[in-house]
């Protein structure tokens, strides 16, 4: 008499056996598998989560298999049984939650204050207006009416690097304005 070395290999070869004991299982699970699978599929986010769920739904299937009177509404038990199986998978599921003595406090930036934010405002107009009327043009096409390059040159009438040098260049002469020395 051999002892099997571990209980997942007497429990193969007893699956094996069923084979046997079963055949109409067998032929079932071979003809519907790849249907059952993507039903599975649907259920869970992982693929392998997937094919753990149908085996489990299977071997609930095949114990019971002398039960089952119609054998034309498999689909709909073995369906039951994955549905089933899956709900009580996510009920069962552990929830990391610790009782503390004090909650803790959201780290939030403080809000901007709208004097300030006003203020900045202001001084960015004063500097854009002292730009060039041919670059304060295009920088405001740019950034404040959000046009591409391409759609600045279009209506600018100029081409596309005119509009890149000279934004570069007014970019440059707003970082040099002594009233945004704060935002840098």
């Amino acid at each position: 008499m051999t002892t099997p070395v571990c209980t997942g290999a007497s429990r193969a070869a007893a699956a094996s056996a069923g084979h046997r004991r079963y055949p109409s299982f067998s032929s079932y699970v071979r003809a519907r598998g790849p249907v059952l699978l993507r039903t599975a599929r649907s259920l869970t986010a992982n693929p392998s989560d997937a094919e753990d769920l149908l085996q489990t739904a299977l071997a609930k299937t095949y114990v019971a298999w002398e039960r089952i009177e119609d054998h034309r509404a498999l689909d709909g038990y073995v369906r039951r049984a994955l549905v089933n199986t899956r709900t009580s998978q996510w009920r069962k599921r552990k929830v990391d939650e610790f009782a503390c003595e004090e909650l803790p406090e959201r780290e939030t930036a403080p809000a901007p204050d709208p004097a300030e934010q006003q203020s900045l405002h202001d001084a960015m107009w004063r500097a854009v207006l002292k730009l060039p009327d041919r670059q304060r043009a295009m920088v405001v096409l740019r950034y404040y009416e959000d046009l591409s390059e391409v759609q600045t040159a279009e209506v600018m009438g100029v081409s596309v690097g005119t509009v890149k040098s000279a934004v570069s260049r007014a970019l440059g002469k707003l970082r040099e304005d002594p009233e945004l020395s704060p935002v840098r």
